[in-house]
């Protein structure tokens, strides 16, 4: 028992980075992040796609896994005429970070709890 855990934990750390131990993220979900975050300016899906030259519902289904993730926001710009559209940019990174911690936290102690158990 303790071997396949140890063997089941040891897996599991064999993610890179940060970013795909936390969210299983994919390569193309960093390339955007990193985008954003070299840009000043929030940028749309299409905009997206377009300085990664993939089709845009590659780009959006990639966008949607970091909002999930919560790497990035989402803002609605609304037309003068009426009507809206959307961009995204990246969250603060100490607010990423904290939130982070907080899960690594709430996971010890589950694991605590379970092992107590």
């Amino acid at each position: 028992m303790a071997n396949s855990m140890s063997e089941m934990l040891r897996k599991d750390m064999q993610c890179e980075g940060l970013l795909e131990c936390f969210h299983d993220l994919k390569e193309i979900d960093k390339d955007i992040f990193q985008l954003l975050q070299d840009h000043q300016e929030p940028l749309t899906v299409d905009e997206i796609a377009e300085q990664i030259d993939r089709e845009r519902s590659t780009a959006y289904r990639s966008v949607q896994r970091l909002l999930q993730a919560g790497f990035i926001q989402k803002e609605q710009v609304n037309y003068e005429q009426g009507g809206y559209y959307h961009v995204y940019h990246p969250r603060d990174a100490e607010e990423i970070t904290n939130e982070m911690q907080r899960t690594l936290n709430d996971w010890y102690a589950k694991m605590g709890q379970l092992i107590g158990e």
